[in-house]
Formats: C-alpha cells, structure tokens, sequence
C-alpha cells in the first residue's frame, strides 16, 4: 500500500470530512433519480460535459460564452484556423472534457492509460506532438500554476503522479469523493505534464465521479461548482492543499464537497431544461 493510499485512508477522520462525504453521497442520490435521467441521460451528460468544458476553460482565463462553446463540442462551427491562446485553451478544455466520457471505463482499471489520453486531449493544442500524452522528462519543466510556489522536478512529479496511479487502482479504500478530491489536487500541485495539468486534472474528477459510482449518469457539473466563487478561490483552496498541511488539506476536501455538491445542482438544473426542453436557455 503506497502512502497516498494510508494518508487517505485517514483523511474521514478530519473535522468535517465524514459529514461532507455523506452530504455529497445525498445530493449526487436526489440527482440520480430526477425524472430527466429516466429516458433523457445521453442529452443531460452531453450538456453536463458542454457547461464543465465552459468552466474548465475560465478556470485557465478562457472565458468565452456558453452557446459557442456548446456549438464547437458538438461541431456546429469550426475551430479557428489560426488559434490564439483564448482559442487554443478552449479547444484543450473542451477535448479533454469530451475525453472524459471515454476514459471513464477505463479510469478505475487502467489510470495510467486513462491519463495519458486525456493529456493527449488537452495537450494537443497546447504542446509539440513530443510533449504530449506523457510526464515531464528529466529537465523538462513546468510553469503552470505558479501561485502553487514552483514545481517539483520532474522525478518527483513522476513518483507522485505513480501514487495518484496507486491510489485509484486501490480506489475501494476510502470514499469517492476523497479518491477524486485528492487526485485532482495531487496533478494540479505535482504538475506531472508540462502543461494542461490542472484541465487533466479536472477531466480526471469528473470520470473518477462517474467510474465510481457518485456520479454514475455522469450529470453533475463538478468542474462548475470549483468555478462557483472564482479562479482565485480554487487556486486558494489547491494552494491550501499543496503548502497548508492536514489544515489545508482539510480545507481543499471540503472545498471539493461544495463544488461537487454545488455540481449537482447544475446539474439539477440541467435536467430540469431537458425536460422543458430550454437547454439553450439556462
């Protein structure tokens, strides 16, 4: 057993934590069994996907409004031929997002794959073809999230981004929401890749939500609810994970639990337009 997996393992016994966990279990529950997930799941998880791509994408600084992001997942307009980097974070936000739905088979059994092709997803407009779809190499460095403080070198993103491995094939050790709380804050703060690490760590969330059996619709918008408050409190709450110790790591886990629970309000709400057929107007 590697000691990410002891360390959260432990980590229920934080003030706070055990509740949180049950509040999130409650409202992904009442989500599951809304009316719209009866028939209506494949509408209500692709407009899910479309708002967690807009809000992965302010979360980089890439705001742009709902209906072109909504056109470009589903392919109703093109990308632009000459990218900016406005242009090129969407379209990262985006594939990595859509890539979460198909890895989500594969992430409990096989998370070194189900990483690796979501970094090719949102690497791909970001990185060279040699950068993307792997971990930093030996003096490759990272820039990303700086208000984190630096990155580890790039061995030490490598072990770390082994124990994230560790920890979800072990995934029955301690509950969903701590399991997908903790693997997103460890990618986001170990900046395994040398950028779209925080867009893989999303992405990642939400297929671990869904493989695991919190979100098994895969309804809840997790990526909307860390983007509730602003960028700034989600890299507040990460860098409380990353420099803060058991304080900050308790803060980041139940930061997590509101944006999950906050998530499934969204997505709530989303089926509450499938079924009035007013998606377009949320």
């Amino acid at each position: 057993m590697s000691d990410l997996v002891r360390a959260v393992e432990s980590l229920q016994s934080l003030p706070g934590v055990a509740q949180a966990v049950e509040d999130v279990r409650e409202s992904c529950t009442q989500l599951r069994w809304h009316p719209a997930l009866r028939r209506r799941i494949p509408e209500a998880a692709t407009e899910s996907r479309v708002r967690g791509a807009k809000a992965s994408a302010d979360l980089e600084g890439a705001e742009v409004g709902i209906d072109t992001v909504r056109d470009l997942f589903r392919g109703a307009v093109d990308w632009p031929t000459e990218p900016g980097p406005v242009e090129q974070t969407l379209r990262a936000a985006v594939q990595a997002t859509a890539e979460s739905e198909h890895v989500q088979s594969l992430v409990l059994s096989a998370p070194a794959q189900a990483l690796a092709r979501l970094h090719v997803a949102a690497g791909a407009p970001l990185l060279p073809d040699d950068q993307v779809g792997r971990p930093r190499l030996d003096g490759e460095d990272c820039r990303e999230l700086v208000e984190l403080g630096p990155a580890p070198d790039a061995a030490e993103a490598r072990r770390r981004l082994q124990g994230v491995i560790e920890l979800v094939v072990e995934h029955d050790k301690a509950p969903a929401l701590l399991i997908a709380a903790v693997v997103h804050a460890e990618i986001a703060s170990a900046r395994p890749f040398v950028r779209g690490n925080a867009l893989v760590a999303r992405a990642f969330e939400r297929a671990l939500l869904q493989a695991g059996g919190l979100d098994p619709t895969g309804v809840v918008v997790a990526e909307a609810g860390h983007a509730r408050k602003s960028a700034v409190d989600y890299i507040g709450a990460l860098t409380a994970y990353t420099s803060g110790g058991t304080t900050g790591v308790r803060l980041w886990l139940l930061e997590s639990a509101e944006a999950i629970q906050a998530g499934a309000r969204a997505g709530a709400r989303i089926c509450d337009a499938v079924l009035a057929g007013r998606v377009r107007d949320l």
